[in-house]
């Protein structure tokens, strides 16, 4: 049974979980806005090569720390995306929801660090 919250609930996992961040990681995040959304567009989707049933925690836009170069020139800012009812959806409980939230976090954030997913996965955060 999926674990739903307020969104104000939701938004304080976020928060948690980004608190829990050692301050030279945090560092890094401050240019990266995190946006919660219910749910992901179906063009979000079909961009990472999901179909609109499938489920999409969260999403991280631009170009991660590890690619840049002064060659990339300006670039649309860099974002991550959180999506509340897909998490709450593969979540059982209210700890179950707080663990996801943060894996979710933590992965999205990884991938600005230039993570790819097997990496991800190595660290407990696939």
């Amino acid at each position: 049974m999926p674990c739903h919250v307020t969104k104000d609930q939701f938004a304080r996992l976020v928060e948690e979980a980004l608190a829990d961040l050692p301050e030279k990681f945090a560092a890094f995040l401050e240019e990266v806005p995190i946006e919660i959304h219910t749910r992901p567009t179906r063009k979000q989707l079909r961009d990472v090569g999901l179909t609109d049933d499938e489920l999409l925690l969260g999403l991280y836009i631009g170009t991660s720390l590890a690619d840049r170069s002064v060659q990339h020139g300006y670039e649309m800012p860099n974002k991550i995306f959180l999506f509340q009812e897909d998490i709450e959806l593969v979540s059982d409980s209210p700890a179950d929801l707080k663990r996801e939230v943060r894996t979710t976090v933590l992965h999205e954030i990884g991938h600005h660090f230039g993570l790819d997913e097997d990496d991800l996965d190595e660290l407990g955060y696939g």
